[in-house]
């Protein structure tokens, strides 16, 4: 191929096309990508590139997964549709909850699909007000959440997603919604004398008792923050389960990113032994072969949805256990499972972990490295004792991020924040590749 055809087709694809997180400058900088083997991409141009965030954290199996495609094929040929809507169903969805049932909290036996992560917030938050109601409590309608905690970008998941440059374009966001500080290790600061995991997750109870807990249904939260690999401190789910008990609050466990061994355990809350209300999933699901997500319903709240007199669940979703998608699921938990990948990623991941820190902790400008399993990310400081931060002006992290691109690495971030999420079915040579990249990217910004 010539050097300059995706320069062409990135011009090409600018006059007809506005993609996610839209910016003409970025976009036009970019690439096309035209093929997918294992953990690397191939450009218009030839030129192949690590894969370091496994597309968005979806592409766990990495590319050219023969299974997968088969699955697809082979389902729709078989039934290539069917309405998910109430009095219809397929084998194939059966057959998915059936085996979510054995694989997610042991208190979660119901299921409902949509089409990726930002539907399944928005079906959550749904959910909660339902039950709410169903149970006499119309008052409860308010959602609290992380500052730092992404939940996708439909406009309840918005709301929800603690990210503020998600939000001026489309202001005035809907009522309802509480954000409460991040349990961020690095960062939060508790009052004196105070353990931060408790003071981080008593933040939960202050917001609760601001807002009045007869007003107050759901918190949602994300196990691992993806965006920011913040893994929160020992003791920190413990309490915030005490207080969602307490204050009659459903507790929602956002796995779009950590669900399907990505954390090293197949669903991420089993780190910590807690159960959820709800949960929800997207992304490793299909390992983003085609779009699958979804909420799992505890026993106690699936047991509102079949009360004889109630309401009917007015949610719906065209795409709603479409057979072919679920097929394709069923085949990836198949892989998932066959080739031992959740213990694959807690032994990669912690190597993962193990060489960014050997590489990077001797850095003056490496403030903080973290993750756990598969996740992981690397925060940027301008000062290293003060923790103080770079003017955003500077733009350091996008830099880095780019000398990763010139050095045949692809990866995200978010502001100084550099995060690597690597499939998992990644081998080590290709990790060890990765935090060389990495490190070498630091450098060549900021000086070695």
């Amino acid at each position: 191929m010539g050097d300059n055809i995706n320069a062409e087709l990135l011009a090409r694809d600018h006059r007809h096309l506005v993609h996610s997180l839209h910016s003409e400058k970025t976009h036009l900088d970019g690439k096309v990508w035209v093929k997918g083997e294992g953990c690397e991409l191939i450009d218009a141009d030839g030129n192949r590139y690590i894969d370091a965030m496994s597309g968005l954290w979806n592409v766990t199996l990495g590319y050219s997964q023969p299974t997968l495609a088969a699955a697809a094929a082979s389902q729709m040929n078989t039934l290539a549709y069917a309405s998910g809507y109430s009095g219809s169903s397929n084998p194939q969805a059966m057959a998915l909850g059936e085996r979510l049932a054995g694989l997610t909290y042991p208190n979660v036996n119901r299921f409902f699909f949509t089409s990726g992560g930002g539907e399944s917030t928005d079906s959550t938050i749904k959910t909660a007000r339902y039950y709410w109601k169903a149970m006499g409590k119309p008052g409860k309608y308010k959602t609290i959440s992380l500052m730092g905690g992404y939940h996708g970008t439909t406009l309840a998941a918005m709301c929800a997603t603690g990210f503020p440059a998600y939000w001026p374009s489309f202001e005035p966001r809907m009522p309802g919604f509480v954000h409460i500080p991040n349990h961020d290790v690095y960062r939060y600061t508790a009052p004196p004398g105070q353990d931060p995991a408790m003071a981080a997750a008593d933040e939960l109870e202050k917001a609760i008792l601001t807002e009045g807990a007869d007003t107050v249904a759901l918190f949602i939260i994300e196990p691992v923050c993806g965006g920011g690999g913040y893994v929160p401190p020992p003791g920190y789910f413990k309490r915030i389960r005490e207080i969602c008990d307490q204050y009659d609050v459903l507790l929602a466990v956002d796995e779009v990113i950590t669900g399907f061994g990505r954390t090293g355990r197949m669903f991420a809350m089993e780190h910590w032994g807690v159960l959820p209300d709800l949960m929800q999933f997207a992304k490793g699901i299909t390992s983003g072969y085609l779009p699958l997500g979804g909420i799992g319903l505890s026993d106690k709240v699936a047991e509102v949805f079949d009360r004889e007199g109630s309401d009917p669940w007015m949610h719906c979703y065209t795409y709603s256990g479409h057979p072919v998608t679920c097929a394709v699921a069923l085949a990836t938990i198949d892989v998932i499972e066959k080739e031992n990948l959740v213990q694959a990623a807690a032994a990669n991941g912690a190597q993962l972990l193990a060489g960014l820190h050997s590489a990077l902790d001797g850095h003056a400008n490496v403030g903080h490295i973290r993750g756990l399993g598969l996740i992981a990310a690397v925060e940027l400081v301008e000062d290293k004792s003060t923790k103080a931060s770079f003017a955003a002006s500077r733009k350091i992290g996008p830099a880095v991020i780019a000398e990763a691109r010139k050095r045949g690495l692809i990866t995200r971030g978010r502001g100084d924040t550099v995060y690597l999420g690597p499939a998992l079915v990644m081998k080590e040579p290709m990790l060890k590749q990765v935090v060389e990249i990495v490190a070498e990217s630091v450098q060549a910004v900021l000086g070695a």
